[in-house]
């Protein structure tokens, strides 16, 4: 136990060396974006980047993943912003009317492989995080698709059980 005159004394060291503590964060130099998202209490989140076209989660503050993906060609680019997973879909099917008949497709060699996470829906139409049967786009980390985040079948499959519906995704270019 600290007698009074001890108390004191510690109080008074306290505030003595508080400023000069702040004074040193204060001139610190400003933390990574990935340190800061390390940092961060929330619980889960998606980070995608595309400018480096990687896409990696948050989870209890450790980083896992750091997929190539492609993205959104110019027109029409992936979206930026602040999202959230909506819907998550096993063998999703993807529906064709390019022959002039409407085709259904499903499974890891549709045109978005066996595993769909939904984040935004507008006036376009929905954009999701899925597989592809062409590895060849993620791997060179093409920026070819109608705005959606296409990822190796076995990526999006690790991604889509770390992840919840409602997990926040941050999109930075």
């Amino acid at each position: 136990r600290l007698r009074p005159a001890r108390l004191l004394c510690l109080m008074q060291l306290s505030w003595c060396v508080l400023p000069i503590v702040v004074a040193a964060l204060a001139t610190a130099v400003p933390a990574r974006a990935e340190e800061l998202a390390l940092r961060a209490p929330v619980p889960s989140r998606i980070l995608l980047d595309l400018q480096r076209r990687e896409i990696s989660v948050v989870l209890d503050g450790r980083m896992r993943g750091s997929w190539p993906v492609a993205i959104g060609d110019p027109k029409p680019p992936t979206p930026q912003g602040g999202f959230a997973i909506l819907r998550k879909e096993v063998n999703p099917i993807y529906v064709s009317n390019k022959s002039g008949q409407r085709k259904e497709l499903s499974g890891p060699t549709s045109p978005i492989g066996d595993r769909y996470l939904a984040f935004h829906r507008n006036g376009r139409g929905e954009f999701g995080i899925h597989g592809t049967p062409w590895p060849h786009w993620v791997k060179i980390r093409a920026a070819v698709s109608l705005g959606c985040v296409r990822m190796l079948n076995d990526h999006v499959r690790e991604l889509f059980d770390l992840v919840d519906v409602g997990t926040s995704l941050e999109i930075r270019g």
